[in-house]
């Protein structure tokens, strides 16, 4: 029987990629740099803040590199939220999995990850929040995972992570838990063949727990 959900953030439990989309335009602004489109940026984001820069930046452009990690910091931490919203279901979902112990592992800082879900009153659904600076580790790596479990005292079968990245499927798998994809979220459905369910709802998430732990 499952006991224990870990979600991942973006993409999964929100919609982010506006507000990632503007902090990135700010912080390329003063360089020779083509600005995103919200499609662009969501094909770049998932393996945290410092990867997205350097996937941004490419070769060459290391002399900038810290420059623009700190206007995005700057600009990302003032407008975390000014477009960003849960999906359409996750809160009456969340309120359905009260029983459930819950945590969110995010590749974005613990901090920001905090903070939005704080700002969109989703803060107290959770048990436990960690970011990409959480462990010295990050998704696809299980060690988040793994610690989150140690947490609660929970064993990978009684264990499930939900999200919308194939780092969320590969840190489950890598911890040796059930694994459920979304695929509403930031990467295509294509991504996620390897996720004991696939789900195209957050609202589908209650009664395929029911199934998924047996």
């Amino acid at each position: 029987m499952i006991k224990l959900i870990i979600f991942d953030l973006d993409g999964t439990l929100v919609d982010s990629s506006v507000d990632l989309t503007n902090a990135l335009n700010y912080a390329i602004e003063p360089y020779d740099i083509d600005r995103l489109t919200v499609q662009k940026t969501i094909g770049l984001v998932g393996e945290g803040i410092t990867r997205l820069i350097e996937k941004l930046l490419g070769p060459g452009r290391e002399n900038i590199r810290q420059e623009v990690m700190d206007r995005f910091m700057d600009y990302y931490s003032a407008h975390l939220v000014d477009f960003t919203r849960p999906y359409a279901g996750v809160p009456e979902t969340l309120a359905l999995l009260r029983p459930y112990r819950k945590a969110v592992i995010s590749n974005k800082r613990e901090s920001l990850s905090k903070k939005v879900l704080q700002e969109l009153g989703l803060l107290e659904s959770f048990d436990a929040v960690l970011g990409s600076d959480s462990v010295g580790e990050k998704k696809p790596s299980p060690r988040p995972l793994l610690k989150v479990m140690e947490m609660f005292s929970c064993g990978a079968a009684e264990t499930v992570i939900v999200g919308d990245s194939n780092f969320d499927i590969e840190a489950g798998k890598a911890a040796g838990i059930r694994t459920i994809a979304v695929s509403y979220g930031f990467r295509e459905v294509g991504l996620l063949q390897q996720a004991d369910r696939i789900i195209a709802h957050i609202q589908e998430l209650p009664p395929v727990l029911e199934t998924v732990g047996r």
